[in-house]
């Protein structure tokens, strides 16, 4: 059921060196020279729940290794040489629950886009996982992997129509010379299919857009509080001015005499 074979010098394994074990649940290969894994190596372990192949050399993984990963539940590859993992083979372990992925040599381009988006719903389905550290380009170089806005990758562009097709050859093909395109040239010489991303430029950091909205408020509010303060104001200076009438007259017609009573009693005419 537990089969132990960490802190060895094994560099390759026989497609058939498992073969027999049916009941084998614990599987560990850490700490070997494995460069990498055939698909056909674990087809015969159904029972396989723990699997760990840290610390190799690994710099490749299948993108299927069977059906006896839907029922394992720890995955650990950290401490590698690996630079992608592909989305399908994630998708072939439902009931995985922890995750190790530290210590590789990520280069987190378009085809990490996959990992990233699976990591994320992994995380939200109550999964465990380390972290992954990009390695290369050096745009995201030291970055984890899942604080890098998705949108920042660019879709992997297909692949190159293939050169010996006789649909796609070029005339000059057959001299032995291709000619480069305008962008190949322009650009000095990186290929156009390249899926190396470029940042976009950083948005306006929310704080600061929330801070501009509160000071905007704040004004058109004091603004708003003196116009209607004016508003008042002149209502009732209006409202006054209609009630005494011929205050401003009598004062204009004795204006040596002081008026000691008032010529409005404040009630409307």
């Amino acid at each position: 059921m537990t089969l132990n074979l960490s802190n060895n010098s094994l560099s390759s394994l026989a497609p058939q060196a498992f073969d027999g074990l049916q009941h084998l649940q614990v599987l560990n290969l850490s700490q070997n020279a494995l460069p990498s894994l055939e698909s056909r190596l674990f087809h015969s372990l159904s029972q396989l729940r723990e699997l760990d192949l840290s610390s190799n050399n690994i710099s490749h993984l299948p993108t299927s290794l069977g059906k006896p990963w839907e029922n394992l539940t720890i995955f650990a590859v950290q401490q590698n040489q690996l630079q992608q993992l592909d989305g399908a083979l994630l998708e072939s372990m439902p009931r995985v629950r922890l995750l190790f992925l530290k210590d590789n040599l990520w280069k987190c381009n378009c085809h990490l886009r996959g990992l990233k988006l699976w990591l994320e719903k992994f995380i939200y389905k109550g999964g465990i996982t380390d972290s992954v550290i990009c390695r290369s380009p050096d745009t995201w170089k030291g970055k984890d992997l899942l604080k890098i806005p998705h949108e920042l990758y660019r879709p992997c562009p297909p692949p190159a129509p293939d050169a010996g097709s006789p649909h796609t050859q070029q005339p000059s093909s057959a001299h032995g010379v291709v000619p480069r395109s305008p962008e190949n040239h322009s650009s000095g010489g990186r290929d156009p299919l390249g899926c190396e991303f470029k940042p976009k430029p950083r948005p306006a950091n929310l704080r600061h857009a929330i801070g501009t909205v509160i000071i905007t408020g704040v004004a058109c509010g004091v603004l708003c509080l003196m116009m209607l303060a004016a508003a008042v104001y002149g209502c009732t200076y209006a409202a006054i001015t209609a009630q005494c009438p011929g205050r401003s007259a009598a004062r204009a017609g004795e204006p040596g005499k002081t008026d000691r009573k008032e010529l409005c009693d404040g009630s409307p005419a």
